[in-house]
């Protein structure tokens, strides 16, 4: 007879019960008072547990944030963080005192520099820098949190949660952790009776906290029309004219940036002109953009699905269900893991821009004193092998790129990047060899943090023109495309005028006189709007911009 060894199966489970009971006190129901945040999580908390603390891209859990800050690091330390977005200064501070030592995480925005600063130091043991996707994947295999801090609107006595416009990870972030024995911490601006409508099950929900202040939300995705120059506006007009239009783009992804904000405000103007109405930019994963509301009057805009909500736009939001998802209450529905998906899986076109390119179209946002990590961009700007569908400009892009074997040619997915030749301080956007691969050297890193590696690039534009990489057909021909439009940069001086003007010739290289375009067509009063006010006017006065952008 085999013997077998006599194994618990509810390890898991049983320690999820010790860690409340050791909590229990601090609680009356679910319900925590505020200043006992910091004693709750020291309570939860064992050294080395993995810890979600919401960091999204725009809502951040803040009070559990400075609680966990806050924690004594004799009793909670080494911390392994699995977050999305470190944004906040207490993101950062939880490594310098030691709470925790490992971070896995996707975006770190304005924290770019101090992440930078703290690996160099050793401050912090860095697991990787994911996508969106890959890092959510990644909480139901070997990432998933112990204990999950999370933020919502509101909340009643049972630990239902309303995440109103603003849900971006949290259904991610729950599911992992309540599902495999996991405490779940929400803060929320109220408790109340009753909820507009239930987000986030209370079964799920083992605190909740009633902060002081509502939790901050950054407005990621605002840009001030008026901040839009000249050059970005030709390569918008550029952009519509030799991508939009040729390829007929309709399920798109804009990235964050004034070039796409560009294009938002001249759909109603330059693409109406040529006749596109209907024919381009009618389905979105996107975040709430103002800038997109011109074109959503003017009935450019048939349907758009939100990575998460943006500040002010709220009541626009609910004032337009037929465009956005909203819930029964009238509020956006806004959900990070699907909308990526979306943008992966569904989307014909990402344009977006990037700080480096090199001559092999590999990007990069990270320079020697900033990890800014990738957010949502790999995901957006990648090549989905899975997909099965066809539409007709990813059968275009893929016939373009084919290699002659028409009867397998698979479609292609549009990746853009629209970037201007020389960036903030005249550092040249094109390089020989990006910042992020001495930065690995430097760190051993295992990796290269490169945002959208080269091979899924089809397109770049500047204001020198469009390079279509598709019609590339070898890797000579492709390095003198990207030179080709890279301007006054070392790597644009660097061309063979020769080869360029040959594949000019091909229209692989597109200037704007070869569009039609006279760049002295190209000015601010083609656009929709060309202030904030105006976005405001444009929304019926329903847009409510942040105060730093009022400025009447």
């Amino acid at each position: 007879m085999i013997q077998t060894e006599v194994r618990s199966w509810d390890r898991q489970r049983t320690a999820r019960h010790e860690r409340l009971g050791r909590a229990a006190s601090l609680a009356k129901g679910k319900q925590v008072q505020a200043s006992d945040a910091t004693a709750l999580l020291e309570a939860l908390l064992q050294p080395g547990d993995r810890v979600c603390l919401e960091g999204d891209n725009q809502k951040q859990a803040d009070l559990l944030a400075r609680a966990l800050a806050a924690a004594d690091p004799a009793r909670v330390h080494d911390l392994h963080i699995v977050q999305s977005g470190i944004v906040l200064p207490e993101h950062l501070e939880i490594f310098e005192r030691g709470i925790a030592r490992k971070l896995d995480f996707s975006y770190s925005g304005p924290q770019g520099a101090s992440i930078a600063r703290a690996l160099n130091n050793g401050r912090i043991e860095l697991g990787a820098i994911h996508t969106y996707i890959e890092l959510f994947a990644r909480y139901y295999m070997d990432l998933t949190p112990h204990v999950a801090l999370i933020a919502a609107v509101q909340a009643d006595a049972q630990g239902n949660l309303y995440t109103g416009p603003n849900t971006e990870d949290t259904p991610t972030i729950v599911e992992a952790t309540a599902f495999k024995s996991g405490i779940v911490v929400a803060q929320v601006n109220r408790i109340v009776d009753r909820l507009p409508r239930v987000d986030i099950p209370g079964d799920q929900v083992d605190f909740i906290i009633e902060a002081d202040r509502p939790f901050y939300v950054e407005p990621l995705f605002t840009r001030d029309p008026a901040s839009i120059t000249e050059t970005q506006i030709l390569m918008a007009m550029m952009a519509i004219k030799g991508i939009y239009a040729e390829y007929g783009v309709k399920r798109l992804n804009h990235g964050i940036g004034f070039g796409t904000a560009a294009i938002e405000l001249l759909l109603p103007t330059f693409a109406e002109r040529l006749g596109l109405k209907g024919k381009i930019a009618t389905h979105w994963a996107l975040n709430p953009h103002p800038t997109l509301i011109p074109a959503i009057e003017s009935g450019w805009v048939e349907q758009i699905h939100c990575f998460g909500s943006e500040v002010g736009m709220d009541a626009y939001m609910a004032a337009r269900p037929d465009i956005y998802f909203t819930g029964r209450d009238g509020t956006l529905r806004s959900n990070r893991m699907m909308c990526q998906n979306a943008g992966l899986y569904a989307c014909d076109m990402f344009i977006g821009s990037t700080l480096q390119i090199d001559l092999d179209g590999n990007s990069s946002t990270v320079t020697p004193d900033r990890i800014a990590g990738f957010g949502g961009a790999p995901n957006m700007g990648a090549d989905a092998h899975g997909r099965r569908h066809a539409s007709d400009s990813w059968l275009k892009a893929g016939r373009e790129a084919s290699d002659g074997n028409i009867a397998m040619t698979r479609g292609r997915k549009l990746v853009v990047q629209i970037v201007e030749t020389f960036g903030a301080g005249m550092a040249p956007t094109f390089v020989e060899r990006l910042d992020s691969v001495a930065l690995a050297e430097k760190l051993q890193l295992e990796l290269v943090p490169v945002m959208i590696y080269g091979d899924d690039v089809t397109h770049i534009v500047t204001e020198e023109g469009i390079a279509n990489l598709l019609l590339c057909r070898t890797r000579e021909e492709r390095e003198q495309a990207i030179r080709g439009v890279a301007g006054y940069t070392e790597v644009g001086r660097g061309r063979d005028r020769a080869v360029v003007q040959k594949l000019r010739e091909r229209r692989v290289i597109r200037r704007p006189e070869d569009l039609g375009l006279n760049p002295l067509d190209a000015t601010r009063h083609l656009l929709a709007a060309r202030s904030i006010r105006d976005l405001v006017g444009w929304s019926k006065d329903l847009y409510r911009p942040p105060s730093k952008f009022r400025n009447w």
